[in-house]
Order: C-alpha cells, then sequence, then structure tokens
C-alpha cells in the first residue's frame, strides 16, 4: 500500500499528526483541525499538479506529505480559521451584501382571469 493510500484510509487529524511523526499541540488542532487538513490538501494537490510525486519512493512521498502538513500546521499557529478564510462560509461573511433586486410586485396588481 502507498503512503497516499494510508493517508486516504486515516480518519481523524490526529491520525495524520500521528502518521506523518509531525508533533502538535492538542489545543490547536482541536481548534483548527478542518483547516489545516484542507490547507494540507491545497498545498498536496499543488504538489500533484506541479508533478512533485512523479517517480518519488514512499519515503520521499511521506517526507513531502510531512514537509506540507508541518507548513499547513504552522499557517494556523500564526494565523486563525477565520483569517484564512478556507471555507465558504468564511469568505461569504466578509462579502458585501447585495441589496434585494426591486422586483416586487403588490398582491392587489395580480387580476385573476
Amino acid at each position: 500500500m502507498s503512503v497516499l493510500q494510508d493517508l486516504g484510509r486515516l480518519s481523524s487529524a490526529e491520525d495524520f499528526f500521528n502518521y506523518l511523526d509531525v508533533p502538535f499541540e492538542p489545543t490547536v488542532v482541536h481548534v483548527s483541525r478542518l483547516h489545516i487538513l484542507r490547507r494540507m490538501g491545497q498545498y498536496l494537490k499543488g504538489s500533484e499538479v506541479d508533478g512533485a510525486f512523479d517517480g518519488l519512493g514512499d519515503d520521499e512521498i511521506k517526507a513531502q506529505c510531512r514537509a506540507h502538513l508541518e507548513q499547513a500546521y504552522q499557517d494556523f499557529i500564526a494565523s486563525t480559521p477565520i483569517q484564512e478564510r478556507l471555507f465558504k462560509v468564511h469568505k461569504e461573511a466578509i462579502e458585501p451584501k447585495l441589496e434585494p433586486a426591486g422586483n416586487f410586485v403588490p398582491l392587489d396588481s395580480l387580476k385573476v382571469i
């Protein structure tokens, strides 16, 4: 089984940290677990697009995954999930609200035919 397949079978953020031997502070992971894993996924996706895993063995891929998880973890040591805005709900919270369209039709203007 490959490292990427092993990662696909993990079920918690702590599992990722333990599998990749990345030290972590439980209080940070407790607050930012989904954000850390999503950011790691973004870094991994970038690596795959760039072909960084091509021709590498499992140990080398595991080392790159470890580096991506460490980087993602550090992102949330230095920042917060709200500041990073990885999820749609956080992005939408700062978007300007659109005024409703002026297409109101009063009921008394409708006629039954």
